[in-house]
């Protein structure tokens, strides 16, 4: 599951619009807030789209893509 509070961070973090990061993974405003609110998930090349988008680091790349629990 996705860390959903923590990937929201980084987007609001970005000054991105949802609408831009959604189309960069390719995805529709609403296909790509299914997977923020983990109705269903990022696939390994979504994932490493927002990584490089967002800028994100090993550690925070793990921590919201790989988390084992999320609240």
């Amino acid at each position: 599951m996705t860390n959903t509070e923590l990937l929201r961070k980084k987007i609001d973090d970005s000054g991105y619009k949802i609408a831009f990061i959604a189309e960069k993974c390719g995805l529709t405003h609403q296909g790509f807030l299914n997977k923020l609110n983990n109705k269903t998930e990022f696939t390994m090349s979504e994932a490493c789209i927002l990584r490089d988008l967002l800028n994100m680091t090993s550690e925070e790349f793990e921590a919201i893509f790989f988390a084992n629990k999320v609240e």
